[in-house]
């Protein structure tokens, strides 16, 4: 008996084999990739979301992972084929040397054992490759993962932030939801899509072509109701997964609404959980959980909902090509079977045709088995691209004008208005300049907080505009400063970068503002929004402000949360230490007006006045 190929001579056609397959495979793959790109809705949604990613000055390395990764999946393709052909001669091997026994040919025997366990010898070394492949595939495949999501999730998160996009983009048409999720989970995913359903789909059109030759040379003539046909199995294959497909991809169709509509619903359910954790103490002490266990039974209720249609319609989906795989499975052996009873292939031949016909089946069939993975894929694009979108539009929202001037502040003709454009302020225009204190006065709703807003460029409804120190040079405090997680020293040097005060300055600045009892716990790292007191929060907003000393503080009722004695203490510790800010307040109390040589009063409807009073200088 002869080996079904000629092994000795395997590594050089291999090798040639392996050149020419990856240079067509890289040449298709970046075209047809373009053509996706460019042709196609989520091709478009691709492009806007990652494709810079491919290009600039990391394009080279990018495209280096992508060939390795190609190449070992052609390198994969090969070792299943050798594999197919090993098979062949191991079964091939089995049956003669079950006929030699038969016949008690000592001689045939003893060359079929020869050649099934050189048969054995060839499994070995492919088999020691296909798991030298697989590991290196891995690795190089996270790698590449990695370095994607890295430079990805950093593009999502300065859209998201940079220019106020996280706070201006609820004043679009389409308010933004769950940003969180399509930073940290989503682009994760879509990644992780992306090189599971492309490197899929090449090493099933490489399977697709090289099983079909094989299948091509094994396939018999079929005679179906007195026709002959000639390389049956190659055409009732192809027939086959076209009709199951076809299918498969009707039924399937509505996965990607669906899913779309799952992702946003648990993440909508999820946001409402995080919402009652941040919010607790407020929740316990209005008595509202009766209230929050409606509104979280609600929204899971339409998590329910939906996750219930979606079981049912992937119940259908999946019964279907499961169906039609276990169908698949059968199919080659009862094609063969008559020709090997009569004689004419060998049982190598059937169990190799079989594995071709499975390989080709299963190649025709990864994008019907793909089609739910897909729908995903299109939703997790839909919501990254929608986190693009909402990003770039409220950067198109209107701002007011900013230009940077040290030691002085000037308001140009600035106009403020509601969302409806009903008008709070009009053609403001003032100069401050060093150490100048300016009180905001006025009734709830006229306008005090929203044109703090508005000189941070924060509010889209103004116009005019406004010159003041930049950077670290002009520092908002609002009502309830922000604490990032983290240990207390970060806190206090918020919005500072770590290591911008010593030690010894943060607890110098905390004992100023009475909160000397934290003094030792600097490293401790917690949620320290949960931990302190509204009025330790507001003495340690005043603690920044001496520790980053700006030229320029805007204070939003910065004192509500303190009595009056704190009050005057902390507003005259700023005036002490820092006697050349520029300091702009808003304020309800009477009191804050003392440490203030001006006042702005806003009357609503546009109206305003401003008050020089030099006897607070």
């Amino acid at each position: 008996m002869s080996d079904s190929r000629d092994w000795s001579d395997e590594f050089v056609a291999s090798s040639q084999w392996l050149l020419i397959a990856f240079v067509i495979t890289c040449v298709a793959f970046l075209a047809i990739g373009l053509l996706l790109l460019w042709i196609t809705k989520w091709g478009r949604h691709f492009r806007n979301v990652t494709g810079r990613f491919f290009l600039g000055p990391e394009a080279v390395r990018t495209f280096a992972y992508v060939a390795v990764l190609l190449l070992s999946t052609v390198l994969s393709v090969r070792v299943k084929v050798l594999l197919s052909y090993q098979g062949n001669d191991m079964f091939t091997a089995l049956q003669y040397a079950a006929e030699a026994m038969g016949r008690g040919d000592d001689t045939a025997l003893g060359a079929a054992v020869n050649a099934f366990w050189h048969s054995m010898l060839v499994f070995a070394v492919l088999a020691a490759i296909d798991v030298a492949r697989t590991v290196l595939d891995f690795y190089v495949g996270q790698r590449f993962e990695i370095r994607w999501r890295r430079w990805l999730t950093d593009r999502m998160t300065d859209r998201w932030i940079d220019d106020h996009t996280y706070y201006r983009a609820r004043f679009i048409e389409t308010p933004l939801d769950n940003p969180d999720q399509r930073i940290q989970q989503d682009v994760g995913d879509m990644i992780s899509s992306t090189r599971a359903l492309s490197l899929g789909a090449v090493a099933a059109v490489i399977s697709v072509v090289s099983f079909t030759r094989i299948l091509w040379d094994l396939s018999t003539t079929l005679t179906v109701l007195g026709v002959d046909i000639p390389r049956a199995m190659v055409f009732v294959v192809y027939f086959y997964t076209l009709l199951v497909t076809v299918v498969a991809f009707w039924l399937g169709r509505p996965l990607i609404g669906l899913g779309f509509m799952y992702q946003a619903a648990t993440a909508t359910f999820r946001y409402a959980l995080v919402r009652v954790r941040d919010n607790a103490e407020r929740v316990s002490f209005y008595r509202g959980e009766d209230t929050e266990k409606r509104g979280l039974r609600a929204r899971f209720t339409e998590v329910l909902r939906i996750y219930g249609r979606l079981v049912l319609l992937t119940t259908r989906f999946i019964g279907w090509n499961q169906g039609a795989t276990e169908t698949a499975a059968v199919l080659p052996w009862l094609l063969q079977a008559v020709p090997f009873f009569s004689g004419a292939v060998t049982l190598g031949d059937v169990r190799q045709s079989g594995d071709a016909f499975g390989q080709i089946q299963g190649s025709l069939s990864f994008f019907r088995n793909s089609y739910s993975n897909f729908a995903a894929f299109r939703a997790t694009m839909l919501r990254l691209e929608g986190l693009v979108e909402a990003s770039d539009e409220s950067r198109e929202l209107p701002s007011i004008g900013v230009r940077a001037l040290d030691g002085s502040v000037e308001m140009s003709e600035i106009d403020v208005r509601k969302p409806d454009g009903a008008v709070l302020i009009e053609k403001l225009s003032l100069r401050l300049t060093s150490g100048d204190a300016v009180v905001i006065k006025g009734l709830s709703g006229s306008g005090k907080t929203t044109l703090l807003r508005a000189i941070a460029e924060m509010w889209p409804y103004t116009d005019g505009s406004v010159a003041r120190p930049d950077g670290p040079g002009t520092l908002f405090i609002s009502q309830l400063p922000y604490l990032p997680l983290g240990d207390l020293r970060a806190s206090v040097t918020y919005p500072a970068p770590p290591g911008s005060a010593t030690d010894g300055a943060v607890r110098a600045v905390l004992t100023k503002v009475q909160l000397g009892h934290l003094m030792t716990r600097l490293d401790e790292e917690a949620d320290w929004a949960t931990i302190l007191s509204p009025g330790e929060q507001q003495r340690l907003a005043f603690a920044r402000i001496i520790l980053i000393r700006p030229e320029a503080a805007f204070l939003d009722e910065a004192t509500s949360a303190v009595d009056e004695g704190l009050e005057f203490a902390l507003y005259t510790l700023i005036r002490t230490e820092l006697p050349d800010l520029i300091l702009v307040s808003t304020a309800h109390r009477a009191t804050v007006d003392q440490h203030h040589n001006a006042r702005l009063e806003l009357a609503g409807g546009g109206v305003w006045s401003f008050t020089p009073n030099h006897s607070n200088r």
